[in-house]
């Protein structure tokens, strides 16, 4: 658990949330505003893909599907039918639920990684044509405009609005997010339900001889980490006001986020984060390149797994000759 969460998580978290609280009353570029919104979407998304990847040991390749799923979704549901944005949400993240049990269902039934990489990959190539074919409710590639943002809040005489163009109120929706999904999960993994997911992720066979039931706690996992994955598709939906399949479901987003979780650290809480913040950030430094942009983006990630491959989450401080020995002697005894 150490190893996962850190020696003190809770005031990790309450000090990220402690330096995201300032930020939309610092009266930033709007730009900037617009690269941390997407960095804290993006840390949502990648941390809840990482529930399955590395803390239940799951290795799933399609979690941009329930990505995508939450985002059409809430954005369909809103458009067509006039739902406020702050409902349809959560609607998403239920939806996007649901799809996880689906294809938990079948995953259960294989046992060899490899091919549950394949079978999680297909799936969302399915989810991708789905919305590219649809053309009638989608428009497709073209892209589903008439977004509507959430819905103004007024507080006193200030009205507080959202989405492009208004980004200090859209950051604010995303640190809630953000502060809100994390300390969620540290709440639930923290207790049995961490301790049974790392069980399975270790030793799987022992899990299930001491009475664990797998095929619940999969499903369970996986329900929760589409939820979670779902809700930052929703959230960013209704952020950028327009979709197309292949911006939320295509190659390049899968790439993107499996870096992020890599970079940062699989299998630890707050790797994800970590790399969200760097590639999110390094990927629009890098735009100036144009199409030597994902080049040399690709380059940097292969240089840091070889160079970090426990991820930024994993890298030690180092000691001095002396202190490690000290360390040692106090080991010892």
């Amino acid at each position: 658990m150490l190893e996962v969460f850190g020696r003190r998580p809770y005031l990790v978290l309450l000090v990220m949330a402690l330096l995201l609280a300032p930020v939309p009353l610092l009266q930033l570029n709007d730009y900037i505003l617009h690269v941390l919104t997407l960095f804290l979407i993006f840390a949502v998304f990648a941390t809840g893909w990482n529930l399955t990847l590395g803390i239940l040991g799951l290795k799933t390749l399609g979690h941009h599907a329930f990505f995508a799923v939450g985002a059409y979704a809430s954005a369909m549901v809103s458009h067509y039918f006039g739902v406020s944005p702050w409902i349809t949400i959560w609607l998403a993240a239920l939806i996007a639920a649901l799809t996880g049990l689906l294809i938990g269902f079948p995953i259960l039934r294989i046992r060899s990684m490899p091919h549950v990489a394949i079978v999680t990959l297909a799936f969302a190539e399915i989810v991708r044509l789905v919305f590219a074919n649809l053309k009638e409710i989608t428009r497709g590639e073209l892209g589903f405009w008439g977004i509507p943002p959430f819905d103004p809040i007024q507080i006193g005489e200030t009205t507080i609005r959202f989405g492009l163009g208004n980004a200090a109120g859209s950051f604010a929706v995303a640190a809630i997010m953000f502060v809100g999904v994390h300390l969620a999960l540290l709440l639930l993994l923290r207790g049995r339900c961490g301790l049974t997911f790392l069980a399975i992720r270790d030793a799987e066979a022992a899990a299930e001889s001491l009475g664990v039931r797998l095929a619940a706690w999969k499903l369970f996992a996986f329900a929760i980490s589409a939820a979670v994955v779902g809700l930052s598709g929703a959230v960013y939906a209704h952020y950028v006001l327009i979709l197309t399949p292949t911006s939320v479901a295509g190659p390049e987003m899968l790439i993107s986020l499996l870096a992020m979780i890599i970079v940062g650290g699989v299998g630890r809480f707050f790797g994800p984060i970590y790399g969200a913040l760097l590639l999110t950030v390094t990927s629009e430094l890098l735009r100036d390149f144009g199409d030597f942009r994902m080049l040399l983006y690709g380059a940097l990630i292969i240089v840091f797994v070889f160079a970090a491959p426990a991820g930024i989450a994993g890298l030690k401080p180092r000691f001095s000759r002396k202190e490690t020995e000290t360390r040692k002697t106090v080991e010892a005894v």
